[in-house]
């Protein structure tokens, strides 16, 4: 029996999970080449209690299956500004409970990682890594919340089915640590 509901994420899923599989089927929907996206998560109850226009504008005034947590795009991000120094902007009001970043990136199978030419500048080494053929592009989506709970979801575009995203609470580490920090201070 799949765990999979035809029209969402999988049935037992956890709030944290159920919210980045939204995000990565929301991204799914733009398609492929689309710059990262930062996402807001906020509890849908309060939400609905202390922005009810808001809510209404979401749908989530009437449904009451909604979500746990409701994500909520930001603006673009800045193009050309590397994304961790644009992430050590980011400060969050108390309202926003966690928050979510979507990015395509091109990743190798770690057998690779010994045939990395010494002495590449990071311009030099995303080139090799483009011409890898073993490259694979894939769609991150990784999300926090302020207690530090933390999930992931990943992507292959050659695997590009709802089925086939792998979910887990440590895939990409050095970026749920990057979007942690925006809670802090």
């Amino acid at each position: 029996m799949s765990n999979v509901s035809p029209s969402g994420p999988p049935m037992a899923a956890g709030p944290l999970t159920r919210a980045v599989l939204e995000i990565d089927e929301y991204a799914s929907g733009l398609g492929w080449d689309q710059p990262a996206r930062l996402f807001a998560l906020v509890d849908t109850a309060r939400l609905r209690a202390d922005e009810p226009e808001l809510a209404a504008q979401l749908g989530l005034d009437t449904d009451e299956a909604a979500a746990p947590l409701t994500p909520i795009e930001q603006d673009e991000l800045p193009t050309g500004a590397p994304l961790d120094e644009f992430l050590a902007t980011v400060a969050w009001p108390d309202a926003v409970t966690g928050c979510a970043l979507t990015v395509e990136r091109l990743m190798l199978p770690p057998s690779a990682e010994g045939s990395v030419p010494d002495g590449l500048d990071e311009a030099g080494l995303a080139r090799w890594v483009a011409a890898h053929p073993e490259r694979q592009e894939v769609r991150m989506t990784v999300a926090v919340l302020r207690n530090g709970a933390r999930e992931s979801a990943i992507r292959l575009r050659a695997k590009d089915s709802p089925t086939e995203v792998l979910t887990g609470s440590d895939l990409v580490p050095g970026l749920a640590e990057a979007l942690s920090a925006t809670f802090e201070g």
